[in-house]
């Protein structure tokens, strides 16, 4: 079983953004503030059921997915890492935010893909690692290795987990996985509440570090951290 408690880097929303009250109402979790919140009117009745596995992470675009920390690491060292990192000068990525669907689960997604966002990831998942406990066998199979390629399985081996680099696709997380003929229904629904927001274009102009206490514990923002251009 997994050591906890069990870290993340992650992409958020600035806290009471526009952004932020999205995908915080709709998944029924403030992640900053670790409350429940009601969800808004006119949503599936099921919608609690279609949720229930983001509310556990929070709204949120992973950069170096969770972990144990390593022997001999603590929560401090990893959030003065973080801050080193938020401080490297480097293009801050923008990205023009739409809602789709992304295998089988509904997301906040860029329209098209972004260098610059592909480099910033690849940069996170490097620099966190050192920070990151080895898989044990029971969370190495809850990846369900057989199901991934070959890279993908090389990847989940020598990083702890299988979507980085090449795999990586920026996503923030409104939805468990859908039965296909759901889908469009809700894509249409969550995109007509999106337009409403007036979000555009979006910066990815921060890090945050992200605290899972134990398993039936949900994710916690404890510190984000300003990139530098």
């Amino acid at each position: 079983m997994a050591n906890y408690p069990r870290y993340a880097i992650y992409y958020t929303a600035a806290q009471g953004s526009a952004l932020d009250r999205f995908g915080a109402s709709l998944l029924g979790y403030d992640a900053y503030g670790g409350d429940e919140l009601p969800f808004p009117d006119g949503l599936p009745l099921d919608w609690r059921d279609l949720t229930q596995d983001p509310r556990k992470y929070g709204f949120h675009a992973t950069l170096k997915a969770p972990m144990a920390l390593a022997d001999g690491k603590a929560e401090a060292q990893l959030a003065a890492a973080c801050e080193l990192f938020a401080d490297l000068a480097r293009p801050v990525p923008a990205i023009q935010p739409v809602v789709d669907s992304i295998s089988g689960f509904i997301a906040v997604i860029p329209t098209e893909p972004s260098a610059e966002l592909e480099l910033l990831a690849a940069e996170a998942t490097k620099a966190f690692d050192p920070f990151r406990a080895p898989l044990s066998p029971e969370d190495r199979a809850r990846r369900n290795p057989a199901a991934l390629t070959p890279r993908q399985r090389d990847y989940l081996d020598r990083w702890g987990y299988p979507y980085v680099f090449e795999e990586f696709r920026f996503h923030m997380t409104l939805t468990g996985r859908l039965p296909a003929e759901r889908r469009e229904q809700v894509v249409a629904m969550l995109r007509e509440r999106f337009s409403a927001t007036g979000i555009g274009p979006l910066e990815i102009d921060a890090i945050a570090l992200c605290r899972q206490e134990n398993p039936n514990s949900r994710f916690r923002v404890i510190g984000r951290w300003q990139l530098q251009d």
